[in-house]
């Protein structure tokens, strides 16, 4: 007898899925090999480029003697002041303290600002008060004509205009005769013969030629102090009279006088006063005509 064997669909669709979960878990397998070697070389190539971006520890530097030491400092030393001396040196800057021009000061109350007017000082400095003064050419030679006829009283017959004559015909021999380029009679050069006549020049005199001769000594002076010119000659100046009373007044005056004559020049106060006293020399009676 024969055996027959039946098979039920069931059964036949059961083995056929079987089947294919034994296929798909095959294929799982294998995915999940891969992905985990995969993984393990992506892992690995991390590792390494990590390794080569770590820098390890610096190794610890070996102890030097001290003596090798103290000559490496020296030497670092030695090097840096080369180096120093090499710069150039620029001049160091000195702040320079400023004054200030306000003529208030600020100051602070109770947390508030407050600007205070400051009052004037009794002892402060007061510089002296300037006078201006005007005068001619012309004006100042006739009060010093004034001048000398007013102290040499004794002489009646000297005038004013007689002792201008004395002073314009040596200032024009030295102009012909080649001396000076320029005129010598100007105000502040007769500022200065005033200031010679009025110390030597006595009221004493009693002769025309006496009084002519010192008036001409002093201009030789004059001239020679405050003239344009190097030298000038004396022959205008002394009379042949008296040569020897010419230098003996010429070195009187000098000696005497040398101080008010650097004063006269550095002084303007000192120079304003001479020139204000020879201005007032002026005759009362023909300053009145005059106006």
């Amino acid at each position: 007898m024969g055996t027959v064997l039946s098979i039920s669909p069931a059964t036949k669709k059961a083995s056929i899925t079987d089947a294919e979960l034994a296929k798909n878990d095959k294929s799982l397998k294998r995915h999940s090999m891969f992905v985990s070697l995969s993984w393990k070389k992506l892992v690995s190539n991390s590792a390494k480029k990590s390794a080569k971006k770590v820098t390890p520890n610096p190794l610890p530097a070996r102890d030097l003697p001290s003596g090798q030491v103290a000559q490496l400092n020296s030497e670092n030393s030695r090097k840096t002041h080369r180096a120093e001396e090499k710069k150039p040196k620029a001049p160091i800057p000195v702040p320079v303290p400023t004054v200030p021009t306000l003529s208030k000061e600020a100051l602070v109350q109770n947390g508030r600002l407050v600007t205070v007017q400051k009052q004037p000082s009794s002892l402060s400095l007061v510089s002296p008060r300037r006078i201006v003064i005007q005068a001619s050419t012309g004006e100042l030679l006739r009060c010093l004509g004034d001048f000398v006829c007013r102290r040499c009283f004794k002489l009646k017959e000297l005038t004013s205009g007689e002792v201008i004559v004395w002073f314009r015909n040596i200032d024009r021999t030295l102009l012909l005769q080649g001396w000076q380029d320029q005129g010598f009679i100007t105000p502040a050069n007769l500022v200065f013969v005033y200031l010679l006549c009025e110390d030597t020049i006595a009221d004493g005199v009693e002769s025309p030629a006496e009084l002519q001769g010192t008036f001409q000594t002093c201009l030789y002076l004059a001239y020679s102090y405050m003239g344009n010119e190097i030298s000038y000659p004396y022959k205008p100046f002394m009379m042949e009279a008296n040569r020897e009373v010419f230098w003996e007044t010429s070195l009187r005056i000098v000696n005497r006088l040398s101080d008010k004559m650097l004063q006269l020049n550095a002084d303007p106060h000192f120079f304003t006063e001479v020139f204000q006293d020879l201005k007032n020399q002026r005759d009362m009676s023909e300053a009145n005509l005059d106006r």
